[in-house]
């Protein structure tokens, strides 16, 4: 299990790390949210652990973004604002669990292997990347409001890229997932494959870019005077 804490108080961070640590958790801090950003953008944990009192944004407002850019990796606040305004307000806002410190470690851990867990057999019934839409019950995806005509490879492909929207994806972990192990299949095939794909976005709201150095990534558009003329 990987945990990203994000945490502003040094001292607090680093007790945390190293009870975690003990305990044969991977740990990676952020004192702030402009780091925190850049690590989920870049990075794949498992859970992450969230306080609210940030010094460059408050938690309920990073929450809310990380929500709104896609990212479903289960989130647990972990402060000392323990009302129960704002308990339910962060549990609106996307949080999976809510902690008040003081806390004892082994409830934190607890819940921490609880919140894996639960995400492991999650199911992501609907995930959406501006008109694009994947309807995980039914393993279908849906571009506008018509069925997207995929083969299993490209399939593949789109599902890893719209589980992490706005977050590149390396070229051999997405070459994993589309080809057997026992392909005989080149380093340039999934190329091939998100070329197919891209053509079939074409024209769409949504693409896939190239990030240099990281991989691929799924995005929507940006909205172009033309189009937001169509939608008014």
């Amino acid at each position: 299990m990987r945990i990203l804490l994000i945490e502003d108080e040094m001292e607090m961070a680093s007790w945390l790390m190293r009870a975690l640590r003990q305990s044969h958790i991977a740990v990676e801090h952020a004192p702030d949210a402009r780091l925190a950003k850049a690590l989920i953008a870049g990075g794949a944990f498992d859970v992450v652990v969230l306080d609210l009192q940030l010094p460059d944004q408050h938690g309920f407002e990073l929450l809310r973004e990380i929500r709104e850019q896609g990212h479903h990796l289960p989130v647990l606040i972990l402060t000392a604002q323990g009302s129960l305004q704002d308990r339910v307000e962060g549990l609106h806002r996307g949080a999976d669990d809510y902690l008040t410190k003081p806390f004892e470690m082994p409830e934190l851990e607890a819940r921490l292997v609880a919140l894996h867990r639960r995400s492991q057999g999650r199911s992501q019934a609907h995930i959406q990347c501006a008109s694009l839409r994947f309807d995980g019950n039914h393993q279908t995806f849906w571009l506008n409001h018509s069925v997207l005509s995929l083969t299993p490879r490209e399939h593949s492909a789109l599902e890893v890229l719209i589980s992490r929207v706005g977050a590149p994806v390396g070229k051999s972990k997405l070459a994993a997932k589309v080809f057997p192990q026992d392909s005989m299949a080149g380093p340039d095939a999934i190329e091939q494959v998100l070329h197919r794909v891209r053509r079939k976005l074409q024209g769409s709201d949504v693409h896939i870019v190239t990030v240099r150095g990281l991989g691929y990534m799924l995005e929507p558009l940006p909205a172009s005077p033309s189009r937001e003329a169509a939608t008014t």
